[in-house]
């Protein structure tokens, strides 16, 4: 088995690996992979086209339907050009159609050290935690590449660090943030409210936003899943890195029971 989710066939056609199996579905690629693929080419493209080196402020996915194991195009367009502030779309699409869109918000950097401050609580140390094996709940490539460790204070609730066993793209070097954001999507599924034998609950969108951008291997989640009474849900994250609080994570859920 390759040591990586994808490999790189052309420009902006890539192949998915078994590493990327799905949760729900054996036969489609679990999401969250393509997403931190879909910022490499955002970043990608960026460098290609300046030299000042914003970063990223927002990450905003929509999720159309599901993608196979298979080969699927990536494709990036400025949506809004500017000097000190861009917005720039991304597309994986399958057999011509779309399946993910990425709108990232990328800003120009400026020394803000002296004022740099969070109210976001300190996450537990990994020592302070118990390895724990998503696979445990979940099946799927993606999930098995997984090593984390928690602390699940009930239900819904919990801290965890996780990071990725393999690469994200064969034989190409990606930056902390597309490797990060190639994990954000995990979240909804490592702390269930309810057993996913009961209840479906995917999310139709990911939404990033960060004040400090991830360093290191290991992505840090502080998480709250809600389920409401008519169908819907949220799983919400504060994110860190070793270094502390990075950002916030948001994912739109819809509940259905079996």
């Amino acid at each position: 088995m390759p040591d990586s989710y994808f490999r790189r066939l052309a420009e902006h056609r890539f192949q998915a690996t078994e590493h990327t199996t799905g949760a729900w579905d054996p036969g489609e690629q679990h999401i969250a992979p393509a997403l931190g693929l879909l910022l490499h080419a955002v970043e990608t493209d960026r460098d290609a086209r300046r030299d000042d080196g914003l970063v990223v402020g927002r990450l905003s996915y929509d999720i159309l339907g599901t993608v196979p194991v298979a080969d699927f195009d990536l494709d990036v367009r400025v949506v809004r050009p500017g000097r000190t502030i861009e917005l720039v779309e991304a597309t994986l699409a399958h057999a011509g159609r779309a399946i993910v869109l990425l709108r990232v918000w990328l800003m120009s950097r400026a020394q803000t050290s002296r004022f740099a401050a969070s109210p976001f609580a300190a996450m537990p140390p990994r020592d302070r935690m118990r390895p724990w094996s998503p696979s445990s709940v979940w099946p799927g490539g993606f999930i098995a590449s997984a090593e984390a460790y928690r602390l699940e204070q009930e239900p819904g609730r919990a801290a965890y660090w996780v990071r990725p066993k393999v690469e994200l793209i064969d034989g190409e070097p990606v930056s902390a943030l597309s490797r990060a954001a190639g994990l954000i999507d995990i979240a909804n599924g490592m702390t269930v409210r309810a057993s996913p034998d009961e209840v479906l609950f995917p999310n139709i969108d990911v939404t990033a936003h960060f004040f400090n951008q991830p360093e290191g291997d290991w992505l840090g989640f502080d998480t709250f899943v809600s389920f409401g009474s008519g169908g819907l849900g949220l799983t919400h994250s504060v994110l860190h890195d070793e270094g502390g609080p990075i950002g916030v994570l948001s994912q739109v859920l819809t509940v259905r029971p079996r």
